[in-house]
């Protein structure tokens, strides 16, 4: 049997007709920029996330880098973050020429440990910058209790919560991404931005549009980054499919959790810990596979069961940031799950026969 990793044709199949109708009315209005889409999508995310304003933008990359300029985030501050997550975190950070402040995870939830960054923060912190890894979020009250102002990442975690909070809604601002893999992805890049505030509304506005309020006044330097009519067009579709997709990848994750929790394994295997005080929407569904975890992602691969590491090397010992002067050791948590977690196909069209099959393969690994 065949199981990939992820299978978005399945997806196509289902909702192609009324992509196609959206598609189309794109095309016959030639309105390819800042237009109806955009400002119907921008609603939507708003109320879905519980926040005043939502900015579209033209990825979740931008979304982190147009944050931090929002909040003015500049050459000699420190964004404390997580060295577990895809390199966007640390890198807009850099761009600016702030420095990032790598703090260890929770070895459980993969996310930054509150305690840490607690204690790392200094004069010189600017944000703090949590993600809500693969669709769980981060515990945010220890973090919005130290006084700093917060940027959430949340790109993987769109209508996952912390205490009935919705993700994006609980900092100064939330970052979102579609692309195509998301619980709510488009047909190429996308992001959006969530504030409850304004005034910082209105600058990430003028930000995403090269600093100015129209097009020929600026205010500030900005940045190009604006969320296409095409790709709003496509997320409006999907939007209304959203919570239905992600109930079922937590309806995946729970039948895994089960099989492998009875499947008898000769080997150490750690499922996922899901908190009881949010919602986890499982934009990944993540083992833990202490000592042998690369043989069993071989073994996998051999019987036709797609599986991916999210993510190899931690962020804080990317060649890239070695003049932040991090070691091996100096974060071992990010460094053992690093070594140690390896994703399974978790995606709302995977039917029981095929998770039964992933299940059997990993327990005939010896």
């Amino acid at each position: 049997m065949n199981v990939p990793l992820l299978d978005l044709q399945a997806q196509f199949v289902s909702i192609r007709d009324q992509l196609q109708q959206a598609v189309e009315r794109v095309m016959s209005s030639q309105r390819f920029v800042l237009g109806d889409e955009v400002r119907g999508l921008e609603r939507s995310i708003a109320e879905y996330c519980h926040t005043k304003h939502a900015v579209g933008c033209a990825s979740g990359s931008d979304a982190l880098l147009l944050a931090l300029m929002a909040l003015d985030v500049k050459a000699g501050d420190e964004v404390i973050t997580t060295p577990f997550s895809f390199f966007a975190t640390g890198a807009c950070i850099a761009r600016l020429g702030a420095r990032p402040v790598f703090v260890d995870i929770d070895p459980h939830t993969y996310n930054i440990d509150p305690a840490r960054v607690a204690d790392a923060v200094t004069p010189r912190t600017k944000v703090v910058m949590p993600v809500h890894l693969y669709g769980q979020c981060a515990p945010m009250d220890p973090l919005l209790d130290l006084g700093v102002p917060v940027i959430e990442d949340a790109a993987q975690a769109i209508g996952a919560t912390d205490k009935g909070r919705r993700a994006g809604s609980m900092g100064v601002i939330g970052c979102f991404s579609f692309y195509p893999t998301k619980n709510l992805g488009g047909a190429g890049d996308g992001g959006i931005l969530t504030t409850g505030d304004d005034e910082v509304a209105a600058r990430l506005r003028r930000l995403r549009t090269h600093g100015g309020s129209n097009e020929y006044e600026h205010e500030e330097i900005g940045i190009n980054s604006r969320l296409d009519e095409l790709q709003a067009a496509v997320l409006n579709v999907k939007f209304s499919s959203l919570d239905k997709w992600s109930d079922e990848r937590a309806r995946k994750a729970e039948t895994y959790t089960k099989l492998l929790s009875d499947a008898d394994l000769r080997f150490p295997l750690v499922t996922p810990e899901v908190r009881v005080d949010g919602r986890h929407i499982f934009h990944q569904y993540v083992i833990r596979v202490p000592g042998n975890r690369d043989a069993l992602m071989e073994h996998l691969q051999a019987h036709g069961v797609g599986s991916k590491i999210y993510y190899p090397i931690p962020l804080h010992l990317q060649k890239c940031f070695e003049y932040l002067g991090y070691k091996k050791g100096d974060l071992p948590e990010a460094e053992a799950a690093a070594m140690e977690t390896l994703a399974l196909p978790c995606y709302p069209e995977l039917n029981e026969e095929q998770q039964a099959y992933v299940v059997e393969t990993i327990k005939s690994f010896v």
